[in-house]
């Protein structure tokens, strides 16, 4: 499949009004013989919502990993406000602005919904080990504030439960945004989402996508990696599309909708068959990806041909 970006090339430019708060800079990450990502550039840029989708295998989640710290890459770099990030430990990383959830919820079930957001919290904290032993003035400062700051977050995120409540007894979608609120209780520059709507039903998908903006009108930069085109395509303000661990696309969400090597990507056929498709259905394809029928499209115009050759 012929990729539609340069390969290795720089990240693109700056989008006037927002300059680039995180920069993957032509990433490779190896294991063993298995190349995740190849040659991977692309740039978040300060107060977008910007989507990593791709087919599964694609290497989302991995480029997510490389981003927080969780792998090194073999080659290239990424870079948070110009500061590169290898080498440096994943709670150095949080500290400097980026705070991830992930793909299964990682709770603590046993301690409280408060409690969960308050470890989120305690990320900023300078309390040092005697101080919180001893209950010094600056670990009940600390200790208050983050109490606060956890409740507030608990409201914003609409999680309407007690603050006393285990985390372990909330229901799914509840878990879900406790999550949220307890990244965003590290105070990030930069919130990093992995497939967020996991698990999700239609009514908590549009819930999710209002707290995903409301997120962003706070002053947050999102990365969201999500499989739900639906969603993906009705929140972001620009999507990067991985394929076997390469970019192969980049643009605004109008872009991508009409672009054939992500039909391609998601149907596993070549490009030339779905621009074929898309020529006979205008953007239907497309339409057809975000609403999960895609296949359809291509069924429809291989049958097309299979009846003009009868014909003939």
């Amino acid at each position: 499949m012929t990729d539609t970006t340069s390969a290795g090339a720089a990240a693109t430019a700056v989008a006037p009004g927002g300059k680039a708060l995180l920069e993957v800079d032509d990433v490779t990450l190896k294991f063993g013989g298995l190349t995740a990502l190849n040659g991977v550039s692309f740039e978040i840029r300060e107060g977008e919502i910007l989507g990593l989708i791709g087919p599964n295998g694609a290497g989302k989640t991995t480029c997510f990993n490389v981003m927080t710290g969780v792998y090194q890459p073999t080659s290239g770099q990424v870079r948070f406000e110009g500061e590169p990030l290898t080498g440096r430990k994943r709670h150095k990383i949080t500290r400097l602005g980026i705070a991830r959830t992930f793909q299964n919820i990682r709770l603590f079930r046993t301690m409280t919904v408060k409690e969960n957001v308050m470890v989120g919290a305690d990320a900023r904290h300078k309390t040092s080990v005697l101080g919180a032993l001893f209950r010094l003035p600056l670990h009940r400062r600390e200790e208050h504030e983050g109490s606060q700051l956890a409740q507030e977050l608990l409201d914003f995120v609409g999680v309407k439960v007690d603050a006393d409540e285990l985390a372990g007894n909330l229901s799914y979608g509840d878990q879900r945004r406790l999550e949220i609120a307890r990244a965003m209780a590290t105070k990030p520059r930069l919130l990093c989402l992995d497939e967020p709507a996991a698990g999700f039903n239609p009514s908590e998908k549009q819930r999710l996508m209002e707290l995903i903006r409301k997120v962003r009108d706070q002053g947050y930069t999102v990365l969201l990696i999500e499989h739900d085109m639906k969603l993906v395509m009705g929140v972001t303000d620009r999507i990067v599309v991985l394929e076997f661990g390469k970019k192969i696309a980049e643009g605004t969400p109008e872009e991508i909708r009409n672009n054939p090597a992500v039909v391609a990507a998601y149907l596993g056929v070549e490009t030339d068959e779905v621009g074929e498709a898309v020529e006979h259905g205008g953007t239907d394809a497309i339409d057809a990806v975000v609403s999960g029928d895609a296949a359809d499209v291509v069924d429809h115009h291989h049958h097309n041909e299979e009846e003009g050759t009868d014909a003939s």
